[in-house]
């Protein structure tokens, strides 16, 4: 295909460097950051501000500010994207503020301190997973995340809607901006009122241009022999060695999470230093032995 649904649509957030992320295949990437956010999830927020529990938060953060610097990623860039958790952000600001309980003197404030612990526990856990997902999209062009979900066994019917989605967004999107072209063009000057007709009235534009375009794209490829799954020009890159060095990043949150749950009731301490110290260690592992060609 040729213009902006080619192989290269939605590959805007794609930062290309030659780091050993980059490298990586996306379905060993996809694991990682699966196994990261579910052990970041399922981490206990302590039931006190002063506690040893905030630990593993900060060892799970040092541990992305590594992967963030192997990703040769600009910090400006990762803090711009980020910017889309400014919701959940200002969620959990509110809840010192809401939150019944014990109350604490911050400033001149009066502040909840439950509502302090879980908006904290909130933020933490927003901007960790948030993070980890700006370092996925800018090392992994989009056909090679579809090509990642299909190698992990995803059901074809999705990732042939998200494939669908990926390479027409951009399509419809430009269909939207050269219809805005033409509005002003022509002198367009309504109101408030008329702007939102004018909006409506292109929106119901672009849905039937839209619509017909589907009808026209659906009959061409099931003439030409289509069966569900778009064929791949290009193999797959990774193996089962590639799953196996996945396998420490993924699954050494777990580990920690596990070891935490065991060990918190007799040792918060150790248990903290626990969590700490297996993620980075896999880190170190996955990307050494990337680097050394294994």
């Amino acid at each position: 295909m040729s213009g902006p649904h080619a192989h290269g649509a939605g590959d805007g957030l794609v930062v290309h460097r030659h780091g050993p992320l980059h490298s990586l295949p996306a379905s060993a990437k996809l694991l990682a950051l699966l196994g990261f956010v579910l052990v970041v999830v399922g981490t206990p927020v302590p039931g006190r501000l002063a506690a040893a529990g905030w630990l593993p938060f900060a060892a799970y953060g040092v541990l992305l500010l590594i992967v963030v610097a192997l990703a040769q990623l600009p910090p400006a860039l990762v803090a711009r994207r980020s910017l889309v958790e400014t919701p959940f952000l200002l969620f959990a600001a509110l809840m010192p503020f809401v939150v019944p309980g014990s109350r604490v003197q911050l400033g001149p404030l009066e502040l909840s301190e439950p509502g302090l612990v879980g908006g904290l526990g909130v933020a933490i856990k927003a901007t960790l997973g948030v993070v980890a997902a700006v370092v996925l999209a800018a090392t992994t062009p989009a056909r090679d995340l579809l090509l990642g979900l299909e190698r992990l066994r995803l059901p074809a019917a999705l990732v042939a809607i998200a494939s669908f989605m990926v390479r027409y967004a951009t399509v419809v999107t430009g269909d939207a901006a050269r219809m805005r072209v033409a509005r002003e063009s022509r002198g367009y000057t309504g109101g408030r009122a008329g702007h939102l007709a004018a909006v409506a009235a292109g929106a119901g534009t672009l849905f039937v241009r839209s619509y017909e375009r589907g009808e026209r794209v659906a009959l061409a490829m099931a003439s030409r022999g289509y069966t569900g799954r778009m064929p791949r020009l290009d193999e797959l890159r990774g193996g089962a060695e590639s799953m196996a060095l996945a396998g420490p990043m993924a699954g050494a949150g777990p580990m920690a999470g596990a070891a935490h749950g065991v060990l918190a009731r007799r040792s918060p301490r150790h248990a903290a230093a626990l969590c700490a110290v297996l993620p980075g260690a896999a880190a170190m592992v996955l990307v050494a032995a990337r680097m050394m060609g294994l």
